[in-house]
């Protein structure tokens, strides 16, 4: 399953894991809302209403995408969270992981206020290099 993230002029490719949470997830867009920011992190809010399941952890990556149940809410890892005690992000609590951004999540790092994102099924070019910057 793949989807595209577009925040601002940055627009990267994700992969969706097989796991009823992504599936969930998937199933649910395309999304166009506001996110929020906490540190190298952007979250926003999902229609989905799931459990924490056999891929919940604390534990993830840069590039990393997680569901959290408490919020009912995406959250997109790039870099260290205000938990974070090194270069890996730390979530505030256990996500379900439903996918990762495909290439490079460094093009998130200029994301530094809460914003406009879409999140829509498809991919910019399967068999490409993930990350795009949008020329306007």
């Amino acid at each position: 399953m793949k989807a595209r993230i577009s925040v601002g002029n940055v627009v990267l490719d994700v992969s969706f894991n097989d796991t009823e949470t992504a599936r969930a997830v998937y199933d649910a867009l395309p999304v166009e809302t506001v996110f929020n920011v906490w540190g190298d992190e952007l979250y926003f809010d999902v229609q989905v209403s799931m459990e924490l399941d056999a891929t919940a952890t604390t534990s993830v990556k840069a590039g990393d995408i997680g569901y959290w149940p408490s919020g009912k809410v995406l959250a997109v890892f790039f870099g260290p969270t205000p938990m974070s005690t090194g270069d890996d992000p730390v979530p505030a609590s256990e996500v379900n992981m439903v996918g990762r951004i495909e290439g490079d999540s460094e093009g998130l790092l200029g994301v530094l206020l809460p914003g406009f994102l879409e999140i829509d099924r498809g991919s910019l070019d399967t068999h490409a290099f993930s990350l795009q910057t949008l020329r306007r």
